[in-house]
């Protein structure tokens, strides 16, 4: 894993934090959000970290800024976050509306004695080696379902929530179709493991569930 400063500095032997974050990826549409309500553990967002519309070098794709790059996300920021959650049980979070592209204000988040917390979003596996080398990781999580189930959830959601014109999606979601092989398989070299949004639901509830322990992980082995 990478070496440099870490996120905040710890004293010398209290390198086990009492709380940990899940990080859940998957392709745009395969039901993390859907999970995250089941599970009813202190969720972050981290679509609510994407950089404003008009931020400088966002990458462009199909005439439009390509929110599918993680360039057109603030990594360094949701990194950050997650670190001062686990530290102090709190945080103040951004709030993000897709339709105009923009932060729109903000919310905290104050965690209630719960120890595992779920980051949710596609680009969740940016953030894998980070916070493993914090050891503030207790799993590494990515859903994979049939492309064609994705491909269609993702269409009713977004065509529900205006997300973009009703043709900016389509063919957005085609090109995700297409993507979506090598987007897993990319998400999985990152560190992430691909299970089905069932399985995933079991392991992270067991995980809530359990009392803490130390180590920088303490997902499911294999």
């Amino acid at each position: 894993m990478p070496s440099g400063p870490a996120l905040f500095p710890l004293p010398e032997g209290s390198r086990h934090p009492l709380r940990r974050i899940v990080l859940l990826t998957g392709p745009s549409g395969s039901g993390k959000s859907s999970l995250v309500r089941r599970l009813g553990l202190p969720t972050v967002a981290l679509d609510d970290f994407y950089l404003d519309v008009d931020h400088p070098g966002l990458p462009h794709r199909f005439g439009i800024v390509d929110w599918d790059d993680p360039a057109s996300w603030d990594a360094g920021g949701a990194a950050e976050a997650l670190a001062t959650l686990c530290r102090t049980g709190e945080v103040e979070l951004p709030v993000y509306d897709i339709p105009t592209s923009r932060r729109t204000g903000a919310r905290r988040l104050v965690l209630d004695g719960e120890r595992i917390i779920v980051a949710e979003g596609i680009f969740a596996a940016e953030l894998v080696s980070r916070l493993a080398e914090e050891q503030l990781l207790a799993d590494a999580i990515c859903l994979a379902r049939p492309r064609v189930a994705t491909f269609w959830f993702r269409l009713l959601r977004d065509v529900a929530e205006s997300r973009k014109p009703p043709l900016t999606l389509v063919r957005r979601g085609l090109a995700l179709w297409r993507a979506e092989p090598a987007l897993i398989a990319r998400w999985v070299g990152l560190g992430c493991r691909a299970v089905s949004p069932r399985a995933a639901e079991r392991v992270i509830a067991d995980l809530g569930a359990r009392p803490p322990r130390g180590g920088p992980r303490g997902g499911m082995a294999g």
